[in-house]
């Protein structure tokens, strides 16, 4: 069965018209929808799809589910107990839902490291992602780097590698590395 990995920024807590249509494509699709458990896009993606009784829905977390409004399965992930609970220890969750996947839509502030580090995944893993440049009011259709880069620089970033390795983002796209990993 196919499969969204749908995510975003902990800013983006509120989904406008165009992201509830593109929800709404998915759910007429059928297709299952895995989010995560962290406030903000993921918890906002949550209650759409529990106001639309949509139940193709399986929540990723670590450890303990913080948020999981329509009470749909749960994938759990763990982490060694002395574990700081930073966007490396969720990032564990993030990469197995990208992994998991048959693709993405993620919603990005144009800011967050760890949606930016999802869409690297979802790409260096060959999956399509669609993205939602949530400053902008934009949708990009992701299938390379060069995607990628057109999306980066729509939000105002010139140098693509500079700024993946600035947020710490090793193993671009451009280097078919398997996955990003965090510094």
């Amino acid at each position: 069965m196919k499969s969204v990995f749908v995510a975003g920024s902990r800013a983006v807590s509120r989904l406008n018209s165009q992201v509830k249509e593109r929800l709404d494509n998915i759910m007429k699709q059928n297709l299952a929808v895995l989010v995560g458990d962290a406030n903000g896009a993921d918890k906002a993606v949550q209650r759409y799809l529990a106001r639309c009784h949509y139940q193709n829905v399986v929540v990723y977390s670590m450890d303990g589910c913080r948020n999981n409004v329509g009470n749909w399965p749960t994938r759990l992930h763990t982490a060694p107990t002395d574990a700081r609970r930073d966007r490396h220890y969720y990032g564990i969750k993030d990469f197995a839902m990208a992994k998991d996947a048959t693709c993405g839509f993620m919603l990005w502030d144009g800011v967050s490291k760890g949606t930016l580090t999802n869409i690297v995944n979802l790409l260096n893993a060959d999956k399509k992602t669609l993205l939602y440049l949530s400053p902008k009011k934009l949708f990009f259709k992701l299938h390379t780097y060069q995607d990628l880069q057109h999306a980066l620089h729509a939000n105002g970033i010139d140098n693509v590698p500079v700024f993946l390795a600035s947020l710490g983002i090793r193993g671009a796209v451009s280097e078919r590395l398997p996955f990003a990993t965090l510094g």
